[in-house]
């Protein structure tokens, strides 16, 4: 774990956003479950894992872009809709959610508009990421909530599970 990307983030303009670190339990092994199973069905191989303030794991999904023929199917935006359904509600206002890369800007609005707590992820993505990368969504004043930003969660697992699908591909 890079601690709390605070060096890389902070040029970024994240700085006033990032917390001290706390006492931490990873759910990325979960969300790496979820790409693998995602990657088995042809999906791009990311995951993503909602966890309650507790850390109790509420949603977990892998992308399912193709398979529902959904463009919007990203993992992210899976969970969250799942946890929300789960709960009746349309905001997860103390809950963290975990993914295996950087969320891309529609999925980084979600995490927004969902007042996601904290966002923990694996690989960083420097051509579609939208959170330190491209967009830098939260960046943004029409970003109405920024989560605490968490990088480098597992990362090596999560970059060789992409480079291992695209590899098969080519």
């Amino acid at each position: 774990m890079s601690g709390c990307g605070a060096d890389r983030l902070a040029s970024a303009g994240y700085a006033r956003h990032l917390c001290p670190m706390s006492p931490f339990h990873s759910h990325m092994q979960i969300a790496l479950a979820e790409a693998r199973a995602a990657a088995a069905r042809g999906e791009v191989p990311v995951g993503a894992v909602i966890t309650s303030p507790d850390g109790q794991v509420i949603a977990a999904a892998g992308n399912r872009t193709r398979e529902v023929r959904d463009p919007t199917a990203h993992a992210e935006m899976l969970a969250i809709r799942a946890a929300c359904a789960h709960l009746g509600q349309e905001r997860l206002t103390g809950f963290d959610i975990h993914v295996t890369l950087e969320p891309c800007a529609m999925c980084a609005m979600a995490i927004a508009h969902a007042r996601l707590r904290r966002l923990y992820y694996g690989a960083a993505d420097p051509k579609s990421g939208g959170v330190a990368h491209g967009a830098r969504v939260f960046t943004h004043p029409q970003a109405h909530h920024v989560p605490e930003i968490y990088d480098g969660i597992d990362a090596r697992a999560a970059e060789a599970l992409m480079r291992e699908f695209f590899r098969k591909l080519r």
